[in-house]
Formats: C-alpha cells, sequence, structure tokens
C-alpha cells in the first residue's frame, strides 16, 4: 500500500471523510460522531493535525493534537481505517507528530482495545491521569 502522511489545517479538512475514518477505526464509538458541529469544532481547534492519505488522496488516518510544541503535545485521537490498521499508518502517524514538537512528550490516553500497542512503540505507562468529564 502507497499513502503520505502530511500536516493538515483540521477546519479544512473534508468532514464526512474524517467521520468516516473515525467511525471505521473504531475510534468513532467514544467520539461525538454523530455531532457534525463537535467534530468539526474538536478538528478546527486542534494545533497539530496530521493525515495520512492513500494513493489516490483518500483520507486512511489522522492524528489530531494539541501541542505547545515545547514541553508537551496532547495526542488527542489517532484513527486509522479499519481496513489498514497493523500497516504502519499509526506508527508513522505518531513518529510524524513527534517530528513537528520534538523536544515536547506525547501524551495520550488509550483506547480500551490498544492499550497493549503503546508499550510496544516506546511509550510508557503514566498511573496519576485523571480525568473531569463535563
Amino acid at each position: 500500500m502507497n499513502w503520505t502522511i502530511e500536516r493538515a489545517e483540521g477546519k479544512d479538512l473534508d468532514l464526512d471523510e474524517v467521520l468516516a475514518v473515525y467511525r471505521s477505526s473504531g475510534l468513532g464509538e467514544r467520539r461525538p460522531v454523530e455531532d457534525r458541529d463537535r467534530m468539526g469544532a474538536m478538528l478546527a481547534g486542534a494545533n497539530l493535525v496530521l493525515v495520512a492519505r492513500d494513493g489516490d488522496g483518500a483520507l486512511i488516518g489522522i492524528a489530531r493534537s494539541v501541542s505547545d510544541f515545547s514541553y508537551v503535545t496532547y495526542l488527542s485521537d489517532i484513527a486509522v481505517a479499519g481496513r489498514l490498521q497493523r500497516s504502519g499508518i499509526g506508527r508513522a502517524l505518531i513518529d510524524a507528530t513527534r517530528k513537528e514538537a520534538p523536544t515536547a512528550k506525547i501524551v495520550l490516553l488509550s483506547a480500551p482495545a490498544a492499550t497493549d500497542y503503546y508499550p510496544h512503540i516506546g511509550f510508557t505507562r503514566h498511573d496519576s491521569a485523571w480525568v473531569l468529564n463535563p
């Protein structure tokens, strides 16, 4: 499979294409994919968005982050189309995220099904993360 990674402006992405990747990846189960306005705001508010596209230009993956580009990058979402998972696209999106802010640590909350994946690629568990839901 031939694919490329590029930086994008979240507000400029085709929302339907993004939603299709979220749904296909399984991440749509934990994101408000039925609320188009909210998903659009999430994309527009992220200051570091990287996308993977196949050889035909179709969106096949996305990494959506908020970063200060110095100390921390919060990798809010990483989604790869289901049929292409385990092909290296997710890892390439994480590597590209790191290259955009090489001195910043990357912090993420793992999907339950991916908790065994992140240690495999160099992440360490952090036991003092807290979430305050709205």
